[in-house]
């Protein structure tokens, strides 16, 4: 048996740990957040936490690498902002597609802006998440974090209901009057949250 984590031998047995899942919890209990779990050098199915948890620690090699959960969402909120740019940057080349009745290369660039937009602000719920950030709470501006994003949410169905009706005049007012309100909200929201993990 070999229990190693962020490189330095733990003396498990000694600690009287005897499964995964008692290491597991000894590590998170120092506030690190387990971002690498290798038994016997192969990443274990985590469909089956259970059952990973219950493996005995006699039996395997385990390898953990933790992280501090702060830096984790500061390197995530950092991801975000990248994202955001991305965002722009597409949306504003799909409103000039439109307006050139380019419609077919708009949907596509409108097709990466809606995975982008998606994926940040999975990203902002999963880091608040991650942080425990009740997002009622949360104040950016004047609203709560919870309203920014039922407000994103509004802004994405009337992109989604322009789309679904054909309607090109509107979907190019939503993305060049809405949208950039709505990332730059975005971006004041990530300053709040980076305010807060600091």
């Amino acid at each position: 048996m070999s229990v190693m984590v962020d490189h330095q031998l733990l003396q498990a047995e000694q600690l009287g740990m005897q499964t995964v899942g008692q290491v597991l919890t000894h590590v998170q209990r120092d506030n690190r957040l387990v971002v690498n779990l290798l038994i016997d050098g192969q990443e274990p199915d985590l469909d089956h936490l259970g059952i990973v948890k219950r493996k005995r620690l006699s039996d395997h090699t385990i390898f953990i690498e933790t992280a501090e959960p702060r830096r984790v969402a500061l390197d995530a909120l950092r991801e975000v902002e990248d994202q955001l740019y991305e965002g722009d940057r597409l949306t504003s080349a799909a409103v000039d597609m439109l307006q050139a009745n380019q419609i077919e290369n708009a949907m596509k660039k409108l097709s990466g802006c809606f995975s982008t937009w998606q994926h940040f602000q999975e990203s902002v719920l999963k880091t608040a998440q991650l942080l425990r950030l009740n997002l009622e709470t949360v104040t950016v501006e004047d609203r709560s974090l919870a309203e920014v994003v039922h407000d994103f949410r509004d802004q994405l169905k009337s992109v989604k209901q322009a789309l679904e009706a054909r309607d090109y005049v509107s979907l190019c007012d939503v993305l060049t009057y809405e949208m950039p309100q709505a990332t730059e909200r975005w971006r004041t929201a990530l300053e709040t949250m980076r305010e807060i993990i600091l």
